[in-house]
């Protein structure tokens, strides 16, 4: 059989299908059927230097301290601290991390091009039950030579955590699947509250819930505090946990928060539950 030319399959065909194995072909040929450049095959993300991991520590602390801190503060605390940096970094190394400063503004999370944005549903309602709000937010979690991403949902009335992933990159693949675990396993909201951010924009995220039937809603104009009891919960994992262990990687990370939101669900008790744990408060207990 003639071997077929490269302009003979259509773009995207699975390379399985070549009449040749796949070691045999050329790096060019590979790309061209990836639909990619090679300068794009061979490129390698520069990671962080130590310096910047350094400063992104001491921003994650300071912004778990001072969530209202914008750019320019941010930038004075740090240089107080010996970093001689300008604001143009600390603003870069805060998009990074996915941290923004709280305060109203329009447009708190930008979605993707495309992305339909919900209604906010939440004016004027009273959160007085479990599985009534639900909601997802995502912080950066430090290592000790690098960073995650951390995603949780979380039960408002009952402060419960009932999923949680973390992710190296802030595709939105982990926050789906938290997703999907939380409504696997827990019960089934009547509202999902998030951000405008594409991760939960995007219609993988928005897709179940809607066949569900849930109510959508999204923070919009002003609503920038609206997410507060997954703040707190972050406050807390970061200061009860992430600081205290120094985690060296992501696999510990992993392992040591898995700890610490069986502790938080079952153990640590709430002022604001009446001393009681989220877990006795959503499971009625």
């Amino acid at each position: 059989m003639a071997q077929k030319k490269i302009r003979d399959y259509p773009r995207g065909e699975r390379l399985t299908w070549l009449d040749e194995p796949l070691f045999d072909l050329s790096l060019r040929t590979q790309c061209e059927l990836a639909g990619i450049s090679r300068s794009s095959f061979y490129y390698v993300a520069r990671p962080e230097t130590a310096e910047n991991l350094a400063l992104m520590r001491l921003l994650d602390e300071q912004y778990t301290a001072t969530p209202f801190y914008g750019v320019r503060k941010m930038n004075e605390v740090v240089r107080g601290k010996g970093f001689l940096v300008g604001p143009k970094r600390v603003r870069r190394l805060l998009r990074v991390m996915g941290l923004q400063a709280i305060y109203q503004q329009p447009n708190l999370s930008r979605p993707a091009p495309g992305h339909r944005i919900y209604p906010y549903l939440l004016r004027g309602i009273v959160v007085d039950r479990p599985n009534q709000v639900w909601s997802s937010d995502i912080t950066y979690i430090r290592l000790r030579s690098g960073f995650v991403y951390l995603v949780a949902v979380i039960d408002w009335f009952s402060r419960y955590v009932l999923a949680w992933e973390i992710s190296t990159s802030l595709e939105s693949d982990f926050c789906v699947a938290a997703l999907t675990w939380a409504l696997r396993h827990g019960g089934k909201p009547e509202i999902f509250n998030t951000d405008q951010g594409s991760q939960f924009t995007s219609a993988d995220f928005t897709g179940p819930l809607l066949a569900a039937g849930i109510g959508i809603s999204m923070d919009g104009r002003g609503r920038a505090l609206d997410n507060v009891f997954v703040e707190r919960l972050w406050r807390s994992v970061k200061y009860e946990d992430v600081f205290l262990n120094d985690y060296a990687s992501a696999a510990e990370a992993v392992s040591g928060i898995r700890r610490y939101m069986t502790f938080y669900n079952t153990v640590r008790i709430h002022q604001a539950l009446g001393y009681r744990t989220p877990a006795s408060v959503y499971l009625g207990s």
